[in-house]
């Protein structure tokens, strides 16, 4: 069953963030912001539920753009549990995020993936997605390396 995020949601959806981005987030900091992000009017969280066990999370923005001239879904974060990759959940999620944004009158929705996340390039092409745009990043704050490399 595909719902919206609750509170109680916070412990499962850290757990599988911090094994996809494969390091140990700051677990109070990630509550703060998910809370926030239950709260807010452009975004939209929904979790994957069977028999009591979440096992993916997706987290929408949506928002109008200029250089657009729409109301865009940008995807955040989106994950499916280890053990539960392959089994059609993805798509299943995939297809309520696209849902959603035309709810939310969105005329596209996107997402940026780690260079180095193939499994999840093949799964938004095959998807329907199309790999347009190039996103380009810069550290601000700590330490900055060249090395893009996943739970830094």
């Amino acid at each position: 069953m595909i719902r919206k995020c609750s509170a109680a949601d916070c412990g499962d959806i850290y757990d599988m963030m911090c094994d996809m981005e494969q390091r140990t987030l700051d677990r109070e900091m990630f509550g703060r912001i998910y809370l926030s992000q239950l709260d807010g009017s452009g975004t939209l969280c929904l979790v994957h539920e069977e028999s009591g066990e979440v096992d993916a999370f997706i987290n929408l923005r949506f928002e109008m753009q200029m250089h657009h001239c729409e109301r865009i879904c940008e995807i955040m974060e989106f994950v499916v549990k280890d053990g539960h990759r392959g089994s059609g959940l993805g798509a299943e999620m995939f297809g309520a995020a696209c849902a959603a944004a035309r709810e939310n009158g969105c005329a596209q929705i996107e997402v940026a993936c780690n260079q180095l996340r193939k499994d999840t390039h093949r799964f938004y092409l095959r998807e329907g997605m199309k790999n347009f745009h190039f996103k380009f990043t810069m550290r601000l704050q700590g330490p900055e390396t060249d090395e893009n490399m996943i739970g830094r």
